[in-house]
């Protein structure tokens, strides 16, 4: 199932080979990467087939390690965490058990998977913030007291650098800060000198420092991912150059300045769905389209995705013929006017009003034809750079963001085709290229810039097109800093969208509470073992039900509290209150987001939700039985009721454990007495 996903990250990691991955930050896979590299992996497998055998060089143990022994960690976190609630040790033994004895987290622990390592990494934040907090009365500032403040800090950066799931408990530790801190102003006994130390070590622990732990991911990942490889397609010409090989072989050596004369490719810098150039040929518009509209009849503009000579065009200036670049060049400034040249037809990039082939309400671009009839060439396009640090920059190659306003109409030069349909067999199928007018909004797509770069030498048309095939000479760096790629890496995270199709183990977030999905992750092709992603069925209904009556409970001591009638201590409710919001908290924030999302969504995205929920368990049975259980007799009943209920978990857990594990293989009605769910998918084979 998903190693096939992330292991094809894991041998970019080996190889060194740039690449975007929309689903989160890069530190999670880096993990896995790591113990890859522990493993001597040398990235040569091909993951393109689930269920495929792993060939002798793939090291399955070191890659899966760090995953199961984050999920193995999971349970002495889980007790720890109960132990810092003030709760028994008895209690925090069986969150920890039921923690140990849970299908889905321990198959989920097992594979090359992230889900484990997120889930450690929340759980570590948790306990963290709770050490934390009860150091507050007597130790503050002690090396204990900082130790475990900064690990809060670090824990949540890691658990938002595996995945931006992780960003939902760490709101969540945040308002409970803010809460505390507030409680803290309250405080007289608390000089504001002393409130000031406290919101500053706040501060730096549980906002600067993940920040900063945050952008070393990042400086980590592009640190070791220097080589070009077929993702950095997505990013800005820039960003390309900066890889080694790919784009920046073919840039390396070009002039910085763009100059009058200079021959350029224009890039859209939009880049989504794909990448393509300004581009143009000899063939012309239609005279009629298929509705019936007529056109210029001029020659074709198009925005093509494949690097092609017909990219090519001169930069020329109105008040000069030569299309050569003079001694010394003189450079292209922001709101200087231009002409662009194709350089293979010698014809002027040209717009006018007539309208577009595909979008009717915008203007029709075109190379400009002399008919000899009443349209005159419109080919002055004014230079604006957008992102310049003044009115004066210089128009530099690759790094400058331009937009071409034609003179007459202020229409903006656009890539329309990027976000509609292509032009039909008379355009072959590339994509439109209009003139927008700026009243229309600002769009990505009116912007360009220039990806490879030559100053043109020969008037003379034919050496000029030898000249278009010919590699530059001249060398020039144009190296990024690391805060430019991080924004523009951390954007494309957070906007690349693939397309969302409907996935055979797709589920909806309702279906996640009473477990009406699975997943199968592997099926052996001989034997019909199998593994699953399912729950312990006792621990999911008992986690819900445990949900249900910390909620209804709440809500009725909250209404009699406020009739002042006090059914339990002080000191009992805010116990009961802190439990509750850090597990029923814990399950709310990473639960409830997923309505609001469009994404694909799989059983695995509840793990982090499900696993605090099943530490409101012990919370609420052991409350049931100090303050409810009054009677000798009603605590040894129920008392065994526990048991009995452990018993049952126990038993669920050996009984799903063959789809767990995926061993032993088991027989056809073996499999079938499985499916306790008509939803459930388990893989029958005739045997």
């Amino acid at each position: 199932f998903d190693e096939v996903y992330y292991g094809q990250f894991v041998s970019l990691y080996m190889k060194r080979i740039f690449f975007v991955d929309d689903s989160g930050p890069p530190f999670g896979h880096m993990l896995l990467a790591l113990g890859g590299y522990l493993g001597g992996f040398d990235g040569n497998f091909l993951w393109n087939r689930i269920g495929a055998e792993y060939t002798m060089n793939v090291p399955v143990w070191s890659l899966r390690l760090l995953p199961a022994l984050a999920g193995a960690l999971c349970v002495p976190l889980a007790y720890q965490i109960l132990v810092e609630l003030h709760f028994s040790h008895c209690a925090a033994l069986g969150a920890a058990l039921l923690i140990l004895l849970e299908n889905s987290l321990i198959t989920q622990s097992r594979f090359m998977l992230l889900e484990s390592i997120l889930i450690f990494f929340i759980l570590l934040a948790v306990l963290s913030y709770l050490k934390f907090y009860n150091l507050q009365k007597h130790s503050s500032f002690s090396g204990s007291w900082w130790f475990w403040l900064l690990l809060t800090g670090v824990a949540c950066s890691c658990a938002v650098g595996v995945k931006y799931m992780g960003l939902f408990t760490y709101m969540l530790l945040l308002a409970i800060a803010g809460l505390h801190f507030w409680h803290m102003i309250g405080d007289q006994s608390l000089s504001n000198v002393s409130l000031l130390c406290h919101f500053l070590a706040r501060g730096l622990a549980l906002l600067l420092l993940p920040v900063v732990i945050y952008l070393s991911f990042f400086y980590v990942h592009l640190a070791l991912l220097y080589r070009s490889g077929p993702h950095d397609q997505i990013m800005t010409s820039a960003f390309q150059a900066s890889l080694e090989g790919g784009l920046a072989r073919i840039t390396q050596g070009q002039p910085l300045e763009v100059a009058y004369g200079s021959q350029i490719t224009l890039r859209n810098v939009l880049g989504k769905p794909m990448q393509c150039w300004l581009h143009s040929h000899t063939n012309t518009y239609p005279i009629r389209y298929e509705n019936g509209r007529g056109s210029s009849h001029q020659q074709q503009v198009t925005c093509y995705p494949f690097k092609d000579v017909n990219n090519w065009w001169i930069v020329k200036d109105p008040g000069m013929q030569q299309l050569v670049v003079s001694n010394p060049p003189r450079p292209v400034r922001h709101g200087h006017i231009v002409q662009l040249v194709h350089g293979i037809t010698t014809r002027y990039l040209n717009t006018h009003d007539v309208a577009a082939p595909l979008s009717p309400h915008s203007q029709e671009v075109s190379c400009y034809i002399d008919y000899n009839i009443s349209m005159p060439a419109q080919n002055l396009w004014r230079v604006e750079i957008v992102n310049r640090e003044s009115d004066t920059d210089v128009w530099k190659t690759i790094l400058s963001e331009v937009r071409f306003v034609h003179v007459n109409t202020s229409a903006v030069l656009k890539a329309s085709g990027l976000s509609g349909a292509s032009l039909p067999e008379w355009g072959y199928r590339q994509l439109e290229v209009v003139g927008e007018k700026l009243s229309k909004g600002y769009h990505q797509s009116m912007l360009w810039n220039v990806e490879e770069h030559r100053y043109g030498k020969s008037q003379e048309q034919k050496e000029r097109e030898v000249e278009l095939h010919s590699p530059t000479q001249m060398d020039i760096s144009k190296n990024l800093s690391f805060m430019a790629k991080f924004t523009e890496l951390q954007w494309k995270i957070l906007t690349l969208k693939n397309e969302d199709t409907e996935h055979k183990y797709s589920s909806s977030a309702l279906d996640w509470i009473t477990m009406d999905t699975n997943i199968a992750y592997w099926l052996h092709p001989t034997s019909g073992a199998q593994i699953h992603l399912l729950g312990n069925v006792v621990t999911w209904a008992s986690a819900n039900a445990a949900a249900l009556i910390y909620m209804c409970l709440s809500l009725w001591y909250l209404i009699r509290r406020r009739r002042k009638i006090y059914d339990i201590p002080e000191d009992a409710w805010q116990l009961w209150v802190s439990a509750g919001s850090i597990c029923g908290g814990g399950w709310v924030v990473n639960y409830l987001p997923f309505f609001l999302m469009e994404k694909t969504l799989f059983l695995y995205h509840y793990l982090p939700a499900l696993t605090f929920q099943i530490l409101l368990i012990p919370v609420v049975l052991e409350h049931l039985g100090e303050h409810l259980c009054r009677s000798v007799l009603l605590r040894s009943t129920f008392s065994a009721l526990i048991v009995a209920w452990f018993s049952s978990v126990y038993f669920v857990y050996c009984t799903f454990s063959p789809v767990t594990y995926g061993q032993p293989a088991l027989s056809l009605s073996q499999l079938k007495d499985l499916r306790w769910k008509e939803s459930w998918n388990i893989l029958l084979r005739k045997q």
